[in-house]
């Protein structure tokens, strides 16, 4: 025991050199627990008291709970650098990324005490953790990729593999929208998507904003086709929700309100579709 909490002190150490513009503090955190998956239906909130310096984030807070105080928490993690999407939870009630939340930036706008939650629309499984099959279920239907007849056939004619011509102006019509990590924060802010489950949410339509918007794309109908119906893009009341929680600055709001603006007919932009480079 004397060892795991030597280690405990010298993660949560803070330096000589930095004892001047940083100062350790303890933090609270209140978590939500409950085991679903084993179907029980109730549920309740642990308390813990843990140490933090100012660079310590939530994320840092729970595996600190998890590694010395209480193992049998269960929460998502891996790239701990906001790139994956896999810490996905509700901090003091929005959705946010728990390694992208700073603990010392919530008490300094007077959240003294910190609650994690598990993310909201998303059937709940243990603790702080749900299940996102409905999600990529809902981002594969907008068949995420590219698809480009001409260049099907020339690569069954010349068998060599070519590239597409895109000026700068092309890739920033949507370079944007392919900065989506697929955190789910956006669906679990989305009020439509708690009231119906068909509806694919603010991150697949914006990615199938993303691809009918992309030149080297010739699949602009069918990908219409996919959003044009009473579950699909109609049901978006744009609360802008999604836009405000996106870690990346996706805003996935613009995007559908842009698809809306093709399936409308009064979209400004004439999509031009990328040539093929020849070699």
């Amino acid at each position: 025991m004397l060892v795991r909490k030597e280690r405990s002190e010298k993660r949560f150490k803070i330096s000589e050199t930095s004892k001047k513009e940083v100062t350790q503090d303890k933090s609270f955190i209140k978590i939500f627990r409950a085991n679903t998956i084993r179907g029980d239906a109730t549920h309740y909130y642990d308390d813990f008291e843990i140490p933090v310096g100012r660079s310590t984030t939530v994320l840092d807070a729970l595996l600190y709970i998890k590694e010395y105080v209480d193992s049998s928490l269960c929460i998502r993690y891996s790239c701990r650098m906001a790139s994956c999407g896999s810490c996905g939870m509700k901090i003091n009630g929005i959705p946010r990324l728990a390694c992208y939340t700073n603990i010392s930036e919530l008490q300094d706008i007077g959240n003294n005490t910190i609650t994690c939650q598990p993310l909201s629309n998303f059937p709940h499984i243990r603790d702080l953790v749900t299940d996102f099959s409905q999600f990529f279920n809902h981002h594969k239907n907008m068949k995420p990729y590219i698809h480009n007849t001409y260049a099907n056939i020339q690569l069954q004619d010349n068998k060599k593999l070519r590239e597409f011509k895109q000026t700068p102006e092309d890739v920033e019509k949507y370079l944007q929208f392919s900065y989506c990590i697929k955190c789910g924060l956006c669906y679990s802010a989305c009020p439509t998507n708690g009231e119906d489950l068909k509806f694919p949410g603010p991150q697949a339509l914006a990615q199938a904003y993303r691809y009918v918007e992309d030149s080297r794309d010739t699949a602009m109908k069918e990908r219409l086709d996919i959003v044009d119906n009473k579950h699909g893009i109609w049901r978006c009341h744009f609360a802008g929700s999604c836009s405000v929680v996106c870690p990346k600055g996706v805003d996935p709001a613009l995007g559908i309100q842009l698809l809306k603006g093709y399936l409308l007919g009064s979209s400004k932009n004439e999509k031009k579709v990328a040539s093929l480079i020849d070699k």
